[in-house]
C-alpha cells in the first residue's frame, strides 16, 4: 500500500498520508482526515436541510460512506472532491427519502464551526427588531429553497452557498457543466421569484 502513491493532475494529494493509514486500519488516521475536512462537510449539509437531526443523520451516513469507501478511492481526482461528491449525494438521496415532509422542527443552530455557511450570530447582540426581521428572512429564504428540485437545491447551495466553481460541482454531482449551468439558472430564477419582494425592498433601500 505504501507503494501506492495517489496524484492528481501531476501533483500528490496533500491528504496521501492520512489516507493510506486510514486505509491500512489506522483509526486515528481516520479521525484526523475527517476532521481536517468536517467543517466544509458540515457546512454543506447545513446549507442543504434546515433540520438538525436531519444534518445529524446525514453526517453520520457521509462519514459511514467515505469509511466504506476509502479502499476503493483510485485519486481519480482529488480526494476533497470525492469526498465532497459523497457529502452532496447522501444529501440528495436524503431528500428522496424524506419526500416533501414539512421542514418547520428544530431549526439547525445559527452558529456553525466553519463559520462559512450559517453564521448568523454576529460579534454583537442584534435588538429584537432586528433578529425579528433576521428570522423571517431565513424562514423566507428556507420556504424559496424548498420550491427547488432536489438537484436545483444541491447545485444552488454549493455555488452560492459554499462558492465552489461550476467545473467542481459538476464533478461532485457526475453530470456536465452544461447541466449545472442550466440547474443553476433555473434555481436562481425561481429563487428570484419567490424573493421579489424582498430583493426590490433592498434595492430601494441602496439607493436611499
Amino acid at each position: 500500500m505504501a507503494e501506492n502513491h495517489m496524484q492528481f493532475q501531476g501533483k500528490e494529494d496533500p491528504d496521501i498520508n492520512l489516507i493510506q493509514r486510514a486505509r491500512n486500519g489506522d483509526a486515528l488516521a481516520f479521525e484526523q482526515l475527517v476532521f481536517k475536512h468536517d467543517r466544509r462537510i458540515l457546512s454543506i449539509i447545513a446549507s442543504y436541510v434546515n433540520r438538525a437531526d436531519d444534518a445529524k443523520d446525514i453526517y453520520q451516513e457521509v462519514l459511514i460512506r467515505v469509511y466504506r469507501g476509502l479502499p476503493k478511492f483510485r485519486a481519480e481526482s482529488e480526494f476533497t472532491t470525492w469526498l465532497y461528491r459523497i457529502a452532496a449525494n447522501t444529501c440528495l438521496t436524503h431528500r428522496a427519502r424524506a419526500g416533501r415532509r414539512s421542514h418547520m422542527t428544530q431549526p439547525l443552530d445559527d452558529e456553525d464551526e466553519s463559520g462559512e455557511a450559517h453564521s448568523a450570530s454576529s460579534e454583537k447582540p442584534r435588538n429584537p427588531e432586528e433578529e425579528l426581521l433576521s428570522t423571517e428572512i431565513r424562514e423566507r429564504v428556507d420556504a424559496a429553497l424548498a420550491t427547488l428540485s432536489p438537484r436545483q437545491r444541491m447545485v444552488f447551495t454549493l455555488k452560492q452557498h459554499e462558492g465552489f466553481k461550476l467545473t467542481e460541482i459538476a464533478t461532485m454531482m457526475e453530470c456536465t457543466e452544461g447541466t449545472v449551468k442550466r440547474y443553476l439558472f433555473e434555481a436562481t430564477q425561481r429563487m428570484k421569484k419567490q424573493l421579489k419582494d424582498l430583493i426590490e425592498e433592498k434595492d430601494e433601500s441602496r439607493d436611499k
